[in-house]
């Protein structure tokens, strides 16, 4: 694995196709050999790796507009209703109060890596990663390296997987009749860490009618072997769905794909916080990066005589503008402008507040003013990514490889974040 994680590496050295060929590596080819007796046999694409994202697809022959990219049976998918079926299903049904299926899933995943050989899915669970970069993984040291908003998310993450393992320790002991070494070797924080990391990071959106032997949380997951290969690119665009007609997942390619080209797909318009919190890795050349301003920043930019602005953040909240303020590509967004604007009025110009909101200007000064408290913001984000970067610059020193891995993740975020900060700088400095 690459500096920038599964999908997103800076590119270093062009390679021969034939050079990145992985078709020929003992766990793809069991792994075809079993999606092919389940009912999957195309040959279009073939696992390779690729230089600037590392594992990925590789088209065999050109793709055309709205050409079929991949089509997997219903009998390859990885669903609760797989979990229920199996040997696991009798336990689920009888637990109460009913697991989610987020953790039907887990548990089933756990109990088969650890079944090995033995394992029915074990062609998929061989070339699942072994761990993940996620923030499920990352040490606290790393966590206090992100932006503010990202860290209390990544946080939050960490604490949620605990406190998943914790609250199913005793459905886990239930499972003990199918295992000869103890529940808590084989159902440990980090075989559920593992778990929901590729839960979370590989399924792929299908609804599934609600289940009596689960809990009420929506059911929409589907992992989806050898279409999980699949790497993000932010540009490109497809169509997925679950065809009720066919019963296979089907993804087609809006744009097409040259022979001996890697294949995309788009998980959405997400930006690179989003993309590392959700699945472990940022993309570059993402056109949805952006810097946060979180509450806490903002404050920094007034003083404390300004004793209208407790009311004023508390109208923004009700209106909905302390969330999403960002500085993007194209400089400061227009809810962060417009936000700023209303923090700028005087008492005497309250009066304006709707026309503010419709994107108005008020005043010269006013917006004079405006235009300095966002110079500020990115003078303010710019000196803690910088002290972030110089703190990782000392962690980077005799890290392992893991660490490495999750640093250079986080580098690259803040590098991304410099860059638009500094870009934001120069168009309001015009």
């Amino acid at each position: 694995m690459g500096h920038l994680g599964r999908r997103a590496r800076k590119k270093k050295k062009k390679m021969t196709t034939e050079s990145l060929t992985l078709c020929h590596e003992s766990r793809f080819v069991e792994l075809r050999r079993w999606l092919k007796e389940r009912g999957f046999k195309s040959k279009l694409l073939i696992p390779a790796h690729f230089s600037d994202t590392g594992r990925g697809l590789m088209a065999t022959s050109p793709i055309k507009v709205n050409d079929m990219l991949i089509s997997l049976p219903e009998r390859c998918l990885l669903t609760t209703s797989t979990v229920l079926r199996s040997y696991l299903g009798e336990y689920i049904k009888r637990w109460k109060p009913p697991v989610s299926p987020v953790l039907a899933l887990c548990a089933f995943l756990i109990a088969e890596r650890h079944a090995g050989s033995l394992s029915k899915w074990k062609p998929y669970i061989d070339v699942l990663p072994q761990a993940y970069n996620c923030p499920a993984y990352f040490s606290d040291e790393v966590i206090n390296l992100l932006p503010s908003g990202l860290r209390a998310k990544a946080q939050d993450q960490k604490e949620r997987v605990w406190e998943l393992h914790s609250s199913a320790a005793t459905f886990f002991a239930s499972l003990q009749p199918l295992l000869q070494e103890p529940v808590v070797t084989v159902f440990s924080h980090d075989a559920l860490r593992w778990a929901w990391c590729s839960v979370n990071t590989r399924t792929v959106y299908m609804r599934h009618p609600q289940s009596p032997h689960l809990s009420t949380e929506l059911d929409v997951y589907a992992l989806a072997p050898y279409l999980d290969l699949l790497n993000h690119c932010p540009k490109v665009q497809v169509t997925a769905e679950f065809s009720q007609a066919n019963r296979c997942y089907e993804i087609r390619s809006v744009q097409g794909c040259r022979k001996f080209n890697q294949a995309f797909i788009c998980y959405g318009p997400h930006d690179n916080q989003r993309l590392l919190l959700e699945y472990g890795f940022v993309a570059p050349s993402n056109p949805h990066a952006v810097v946060y301003v979180d509450l806490g920043t903002l404050k920094l930019c007034f003083n404390d005589w300004d004793k209208q602005l407790p009311q004023k953040l508390l109208f923004l909240k009700e209106h909905d503008f302390l969330m999403n303020l960002t500085f993007g590509l194209d400089g400061p967004s227009w809810r962060l402008m417009t936000a700023l604007r209303l923090l700028s009025l005087k008492p005497e110009q309250y009066a304006c507040w709707k026309t503010v909101l419709l994107g108005a200007a008020v005043s010269k000064d006013r917006e004079e003013w405006t235009t300095q408290t966002a110079l500020m913001l990115c003078k303010i984000l710019l000196g803690e990514s910088s002290m972030a970067l110089e703190r990782l610059s000392h962690l980077k020193q005799g890290a392992g490889s893991s660490m490495t891995e999750q640093l250079s993740v986080v580098e690259f975020l803040r590098r991304e974040e410099q860059a638009i900060l500094g870009h934001s700088q120069e168009l309001l400095g015009l």
